[in-house]
């Protein structure tokens, strides 16, 4: 069978990675200087780059000390109220740095008092030119529909974001060896540059090891007999719970919920049974794993079958199969962690019938109003 181009792309991972940290690292002390007097920070997106912007957000509150919202780009667009936006650092990310809605409630964000970062692909974008920093991700052209390098290389950058607004404190400690926490902000384990820069190597290493794992054919012959699925992480990973059910329903047509576990224990638990399965999402460490493992144990409990993406031996023993995880630390997890995902499904669309490059109703470009 042919090569999808999805496929392709997957593998161009790595390389895209490298380039992008390779570029973008330099610019560290830049975003300090924006994020200097930043209190909060403000992620603006839509579609995959709002799951982007999920990591982002957690990210920026674990290992920054600062708060994270994720926009709501209809006040600016549809509404059009002003807001006071004061000490408030917007980030603004579309793979194409075409997209108007993006492209207009960033502008409207600077012209609330917002200082400006924009996260694209595409230099020569209106949203790069709106920016005060624009961060160019080094993804190249990217032509299957499903984004793959183009959201991790986002990730990357919003990585390299969190480094910046670590360094931003001038009582912290100097960027390039840990950063933990900031100065006297409050904030979680240090975070570093050493650390991202293994991430390329990861996404690598884990091509090769989910698509020799027994667990990957397993798991889509038993993902082709259901129409739903619900996909679950939580913090850093919560991120990758709801890239993975994206990328489920667009590829492939399923009905997939993606919710962090905490809001799936809370009721929506009742739909996975023995027609719909779970598909959990971890870090092979962090606070959040043994709350996965646990979920992970009362879905088999009660009959159901459970997939695991990540979360190390023990989650993989609790679960039917499992895809492997990063040997990374939690905070830069996620840039390698949705690769087991993106391979599971472009094979579950091609066992399906479905060409993964092409979903039918959608395009590359997405304008919202």
């Amino acid at each position: 069978m042919t090569t999808s181009r999805m496929r392709t792309e997957i593998a161009e991972q790595p390389a895209a990675l490298r380039r992008t940290l390779d570029s973008l690292l330099s610019q560290v002390p830049d975003i300090a200087g924006l994020a200097r007097d930043a209190r909060q920070v403000l992620f603006i997106a839509r579609g995959s780059s709002d799951n982007a912007a999920v990591y982002g957000h957690y990210l920026t509150e674990v290992h920054t000390g600062r708060l994270a919202t994720l926009a709501s780009p209809s006040i600016a667009t549809t509404y059009k109220k002003r807001l006071d936006l004061t000490g408030v650092l917007a980030v603004a990310i579309s793979q194409s740095g075409r997209t108007a809605e993006i492209v207009e409630t960033l502008d409207w964000a600077g012209d609330c008092g917002a200082r400006m970062i924009a996260i694209t692909n595409a230099a020569d974008s209106p949203l790069a030119a709106v920016a005060e920093l624009a961060l160019i991700t080094m993804a190249g052209d990217e032509l299957a529909v499903p984004a793959t390098k183009t959201y991790t290389t986002q990730l990357a950058a919003l990585a390299v974001v969190g480094l910046g607004l670590a360094a931003a404190d001038p009582t912290g400690p100097t960027v390039g060896a840990a950063v933990s926490p900031t100065g006297g902000r409050p904030g979680g384990p240090g975070i570093d540059a050493a650390e991202l820069r293994r991430a390329p190597d990861e996404v690598d290493r884990l091509i090769t090891a989910t698509e020799s794992s027994d667990a990957l054919p397993a798991m889509v012959d038993e993902l082709a007999e259901v129409t739903g699925v619900v996909v679950s992480g939580r913090g850093l990973a919560f991120g990758t719970a709801l890239e993975l059910s994206l990328k489920l329903n667009e590829a492939c047509y399923l009905r997939a919920m993606g919710l962090s576990y905490a809001d799936l224990l809370h009721g929506p638990i009742a739909v996975v049974d023995q027609s719909t399965p779970a598909i959990l999402a971890a870090a092979d460490s962090g606070p959040t794993l043994p709350g996965t493992i646990a979920l992970a144990r009362r879905v088999t409990g009660a009959g159901a079958r459970a997939y695991g993406v990540g979360g190390g031996p023990e989650l993989a023993a609790a679960c039917r199969h499992a895809l492997p995880g990063p040997a990374l630390a939690e905070w830069v997890a996620p840039l390698a962690l949705v690769v087991p995902g993106q391979l599971l499904v472009e094979a579950l669309a091609r066992k399906l019938g479905i060409d993964p490059d092409l979903p039918r109703g959608l395009r590359k470009v997405t304008q919202t109003d």
